[in-house]
């Protein structure tokens, strides 16, 4: 039996046909349902003529649609493709026409764009569209309901662990780019990461799987799972989603496109929820005053059963850490250091240990090395290139020349650099300085945002920030800080100068505090550093 998430699910399903796999609003999906409807569906694409390596694009919101169609074209050994719904009509042609999608299934409230580039997407040969705002029937598009009505499960099929997997990745790359992975390195990689954190070790042999996770759900262990951040990227649909379902678990996606944290609450005492998946601060902070404002209520949040936060992407600093753990005592919180070219360490804590921002134990197959590809030694203060090895992607879709610079050959051993920077501790942990793309030369000195980032942010009455460099006769650039403060807090600027300046060296300090209503963030929780920038210059000039 081939390491391959639809042969995987696919065995799930047959040993725990009734457990719970998918939870949206009422919508309520059993693993045979799950697996019935994501065959039907697979039916669907191939009568059309997809299959091996055919892409599928997916311009989708969370929910069961979103999984169901990955799964399906998983089953036929298809390129599922994540597109960012946030994405208007250049960025959606771009994207759909760089991986050359062949089938799009997408919410109907995003069908005015689809219907305004599909003209200029020769390729594409089927329009699946998922109701969700009562949009009248396309003529141009099958309805997504009436597939799964109208096509009887596809037969199953035996698969390759070479068959690819890609997921695309924007803003640290310049344009999207399909990040491709063989698809039985991934399925296995995602196994090893997740079972530990349910008391399970992770099988070797893809057969042994069903019958391991079908233990674990009867000692009431399965993974019930949030991802509060989109499906579209990573961390929430590999982390929040894909593990969950390779441990028989359930997902629970939340109706709600911005990540509400009374919805998000009430969910996990409804369902039982005992993993919550969250990107940095900017996510965990509504959780936060979700927690506190039904306390004051009087009517406080079930809890109990929450076992494991997780978060990657992003800061996720020490003071919202612990804030955490006072509210949630018995949480695991497991932050992780990585991108989608590759995973670099993590941190784990628990109540009562110590917490840190931005420093990690890196990963067995992970190094730093130098400009010169010199590796850094620990304790020795030089800054560094994160390298993370172990599964590395195959490339980029259709860029060898960033795929030459990005995935590196050194001493006989294959590296990804995804561009962060880091120094390696004499205790051998890893602490990241941030991404060198951000990287602001003030006056001859390298300052990483993300450190200031982190010290703007203790400042009592922020409640985030981002720090950009705009350009200064003086300095060459100005670390220049775009700060959102808490509701009813006034500060200034020489406030909050101050205060870092009590935190760190002098240069590293804010030269200007330009403050907004709210600093610029995609969906995912991911910095906007390219709008933050743009509305400091538009503050400054």
């Amino acid at each position: 039996m081939e390491m391959h998430f639809a042969t995987v699910w696919e065995s799930i399903a047959d040993v725990m046909p009734d457990r719970t796999a998918l939870v949206h609003g009422d919508t309520r999906r059993t693993w045979h349902e799950f697996d019935d409807r994501s065959a039907r569906l697979a039916a669907a694409f191939a009568t059309t003529g997809l299959g091996h390596d055919s892409k599928i694009g997916l311009y989708l919101y969370n929910g069961n649609e979103y999984l169901e169609a990955q799964y399906a074209g998983f089953k036929i050994r298809g390129v599922p493709v994540n597109v960012n719904y946030r994405y208007l009509d250049d960025e959606l042609w771009y994207l759909l026409d760089n991986s050359e999608a062949e089938a799009l299934v997408f919410h109907s409230s995003l069908a005015d764009r689809v219907d305004r580039v599909r003209a200029r997407l020769p390729k594409l040969r089927l329009l699946v569209a998922v109701d969700d705002d009562g949009s009248p029937v396309l003529d141009w598009a099958e309805r997504y309901e009436d597939l799964v009505a109208a096509h009887e499960p596809a037969a199953r099929i035996v698969r390759r662990e070479n068959d690819l997997y890609m997921l695309y990745t924007g803003g640290t790359t310049g344009m999207p780019k399909g990040v491709m992975y063989a698809i039985g390195g991934q399925t296995a990689g995602f196994i090893a990461s997740s079972y530990p954190t349910f008391g399970v070790a992770p099988p070797t042999d893809a057969a042994d799987i069903a019958g391991l996770v079908s233990a674990v759900a009867e000692r009431g262990h399965s993974p019930i799972s949030i991802p509060t951040c989109p499906m579209m990227h990573g961390t929430g649909m590999w982390i929040g989603s894909m593990m969950p379902l390779l441990g028989g678990g359930t997902v629970v996606s939340l109706t709600d496109h911005h990540s509400d944290g009374h919805e998000v609450m009430s969910l996990v005492a409804a369902e039982q929820v005992s993993m919550v998946v969250i990107v940095g601060d900017a996510m965990c902070k509504p959780l936060l005053r979700a927690l506190d404002e039904a306390i004051d209520r009087g009517m406080p949040y079930d809890t109990s059963s929450l076992r494991v936060m997780t978060s990657s992407g992003v800061m996720w600093t020490a003071e919202v850490k612990e804030a955490l753990l006072e509210r949630v005592p018995q949480l695991m919180l497991i932050d992780a250091i990585g991108s989608t070219e590759g995973s670099m360490g993590l941190q784990v804590t628990g109540r009562g240990a110590p917490v840190h921002t931005a420093s990690f134990t890196k990963g067995a197959d992970t190094k730093v090395f130098t400009v010169d590809d010199r590796e850094v030694q620990p304790g020795s203060g030089e800054t560094g290139m994160v390298a993370a090895g172990g599964s590395v992607p195959l490339g980029y879709f259709k860029d060898e020349e960033k795929s030459a610079r990005t995935f590196r050959v050194i001493d006989g051993v294959r590296y990804s650099f995804p561009g962060d920077w880091a120094t390696i501790e004499a205790d051998g942990t890893l602490t990241l300085l941030g991404r060198g793309s951000q990287c602001i030369n003030t006056a001859g000195e390298k300052v990483f945002p993300e450190e200031v980032e982190e010290a703007v942010k203790r400042t009592a009455g922020v409640n985030d920030c981002l720090v950009v460099g705009l350009p200064d006769e003086r300095f060459g650039e100005a670390v220049t800080a775009v700060v959102a403060t808490d509701d009813g807090v006034t500060l200034t600027e020489a406030d909050v100068i101050a205060s870092v300046k009590g935190q760190l060296a002098g240069f590293k300090a804010p030269k200007r505090v330009v403050f907004v209503a709210a600093v610029p963030r995609a969906p995912n929780g991911k910095a906007d550093y390219r709008a933050a920038k743009a509305l400091a210059v538009a503050s400054v000039s």
